[in-house]
């Protein structure tokens, strides 16, 4: 008999996560997103920081939870088998903090959350997979024209509730990240 194997800890921690937040957020009528899940300018408290890193776990419904978490767990496995736990949450981390400060410090009128961020940090780490020595993948530089193009595009002209320079933040994420992590390899 087959057993189900919790093959990507990270990732699969993150999407449980995500998914109690959004549980939480039905059970509270929307109260625990706003308060601990969303990132947005206020006095740095304790639950600021919670905020900085956890907007990441907080989405604004299913919808754009299924979104953020069929890509997270479709691109998200491999990235941890690549590059390893530790490291891969180390990005996760990075990519949360860098997006939740962005966010305070350039849009300080407006609360950000969801997991988008992350999902376009591996998205374009993915993109690097193949990178060689000495050679810049293809991948990469189509991923990141088209996804650079679509959202640079959105941000511009497009008006959906949309954080689209948080999306571009973390494709840059990824991106260092992987640069980054094939240095040290």
């Amino acid at each position: 008999m087959k057993r189900i194997h919790y093959n990507s800890p990270v990732i699969l921690t993150f999407f449980f996560l995500s998914l109690a937040v959004l549980a939480l957020d039905y059970v509270t009528k929307g109260w625990t997103t706003a308060h601990l899940f969303s990132v947005y300018h206020s006095p740095i408290t304790p639950l600021w920081f919670l905020r900085l890193f956890g907007h990441v776990l907080g989405h604004a419904g299913y919808a754009h939870f299924a979104g953020n978490m069929v890509l997270l767990l479709v691109v998200g496995p491999p990235m941890e088998e690549r590059y390893g736990s530790r490291a891969l949450l180390s990005g996760i981390l990075l990519t949360s903090l860098i997006s939740g400060m962005l966010q305070c410090f350039l849009f300080p009128g407006y609360a950000l959350l969801g997991a988008s961020g992350i999902v376009f940090m591996l998205i374009l780490l993915s993109s690097l997979s193949g990178m060689k020595s000495g050679t810049i993948p293809l991948t990469l530089i189509l991923v990141a024209v088209i996804y650079l193009g679509q959202e640079i595009y959105a941000g511009l002209f497009v008006a959906d509730n949309t954080a689209h320079f948080m999306h571009l933040a973390g494709g840059v994420c990824g991106t260092g990240f992987g640069f980054l992590m094939r240095k040290r390899s």
